[in-house]
Parts: structure tokens; sequence; C-alpha cells
């Protein structure tokens, strides 16, 4: 828990030396495409915060009010994020038409667009840290607050591209169109992370790839065992809770039949990042072969 921490600090950090930057980079211009640049670096403080706060939160331990743990606190900050990026495209928007109707001259475009440049390079850097380092510590608010930043690295390029065009060209109305692009652009990224992140809120089941290892961990340790039922699974943050129902020949023991519990499950927690296992335990004849799981024995 204290890696994702760390980086989400480290976001805080980085997010409001960006905003400075590309707040410099619009004082010294005054192009509106900038302007639309350093209010999603504003936003990008904001969801660096909701990060912080929602991994904090869930790590907190199971308690009476919350028996199933804070896992999910992660996932409904995720959706805050993409809210809060969507509300930046929203006010990006705003900008460009008020810019459109009434559009100014560049000042000093090439050492804004240094200035700029400079905050680009430590978003794309830190970007790629976060979504890396997100998806190996499975933290979705991570991978979210590394996506927005690599949506900001490409707007910022966009916005790079759109003032040399204006400069070049000497057409004012460019700039607040390059701003509407991006703000296009950032209300898409936005979406995409609601989109992405609002599955676990409902109880989506646990991705593809999860269920592959779940399956073939089962096929692995099921020995001794008649079949597997009624198998589910839900994903929460970094957590995947994982229950079905487990056939056993009628006379096997008690502890003969928890011994295999016990190695599916030491098997399950070994292998994915946080694994909350749920095993009820059934004689033969409650055997229902129409809804088994399908697990290959190995040979």
């Amino acid at each position: 828990m204290m890696l994702p921490r760390t980086f989400a600090l480290g976001s805080l950090g980085i997010s409001l030396v960006v905003v400075l930057i590309k707040g410099l980079a619009f004082h010294l211009t005054g192009s509106v495409a900038l302007l639309s640049d350093a209010l999603e670096s504003v936003v990008n403080v904001a969801t660096a915060l909701a990060s912080l706060a929602a991994i904090r939160f869930s790590a907190e331990p199971a308690d009476t009010k919350h028996p199933y743990g804070h896992h999910k606190a992660e996932c409904f900050a995720a959706v805050i994020v993409g809210a809060l990026i969507v509300l930046a495209g929203l006010a990006i928007l705003r900008e460009s038409w008020f810019s459109l109707l009434a559009p100014k001259p560049i000042d000093a475009p090439l050492l804004g667009l240094c200035v700029s440049s400079i905050a680009t390079v430590f978003n794309a850097v830190w970007s790629a840290v976060l979504i890396r380092q997100g998806r190996r510590a499975h933290s979705p608010v991570l991978v979210a607050d590394g996506k927005h930043l690599l949506a900001d690295v490409v707007t910022s390029a966009g916005v790079v591209v759109g003032v040399v065009l204006v400069v070049v060209t000497e057409i004012q109305t460019l700039d607040a169109i390059i701003a509407s692009l991006v703000a296009l652009h950032i209300l898409w990224s936005g979406w995409e992370v609601i989109r992405e992140n609002s599955g676990s809120l409902l109880d989506e089941a646990a991705p593809e790839d999860q269920l592959a290892t779940i399956h073939r961990i089962l096929a692995d340790h099921v020995k001794d065992a008649i079949e597997i039922h009624d198998f589910r699974t839900r994903a929460a943050g970094r957590a995947t809770f994982i229950d079905f129902h487990l056939v056993v020949p009628g006379d096997m023991s008690v502890a003969r039949s928890h011994a295999i519990c016990d190695r599916i499950e030491h098997a399950l927690t070994a292998s994915l990042t946080e694994a909350v296992v749920t095993i009820h335990v059934e004689p033969d004849d409650k055997a229902e072969t129409e809804r088994a799981v399908a697990l290959s024995q190995p040979a």
C-alpha cells in the first residue's frame, strides 16, 4: 500500500509544479490554447488529491459498517477523476468560445512554448510511470491519474502545433479553434476514465486475464474434489472477490475437505494481488454438472 501512496504523493507534487509552469506560459503569451492547457493541469492537482485520499481510505481494514473492506474507494475516486476531467473540458470550451468571439494576438510565442514544453516533458515521464506502476499494483485510481496526464501530454502537443500555426499564418481564431479541439479530446478521455471504472462499482466480474489465471489455479489444485459450481467473481479496486461451491465425496472428512480449501485459497492469494476467497463445501449429492465450471485436470 505504501507504493501507491508514494506515487500519489509524487503526482500531487508534480501537478503543482506543472500548473505553475503552464500558468507562466499563459501569462507570457495570453494564448487561450495555452490557458486551456493550464486549466487541465489545475484539474490534475484535484485528481492527485482525490487519488491520494482514495488510496489512504481503501487501505483501511474492514469494520462493522464495511465488512467487505473499503476497496471500492479507488474505483469511486477514479470515476470522480473522470468527472473532473469532463468539467475541465467544458471549462475550456467556454474559454474557447469567448476567445473565438474576440480573438487576441499571441505575445512572446517562442518563450511561452519553451516554458510550456518543459511542463509537457514532466507530464510525459510521470504519466508513463503512473500507468505502469498502477497496473502493477492493480490500483485503478493511479492508472486513471496516469491516463489523465497522458491526455494532457497529447493535448499539450496539439496546443504547441496550434500556437505555431497561429504565429505562422497570423490567423488569430486558430488559437480558439485549437483550444476547442483540446477540449473535445479532454471530454473524451474523461468519459473513458468514467466508463472503465464504473464497472467495478456495479460489481463487474474480474477481467478476462484474471479469470484465466483463476481457472488455471483451480484446475491445478482441485484434485480430490468432484466439481466446482456457482462460480462468481467481482473486482473492487486492487481486490478480487472469488466465491464458489466445491463438491467433494460424501464420505470425505471435514479435515480433508478443509485442507483442499486451504490449498486452493493459498494458491489464489499467492497469485493475485489481493484475493478474498469464499468456498462453500458440499457433498457429492449436491453436484450440479450443468452449472459446473469446466476445469481441465493437469496431466
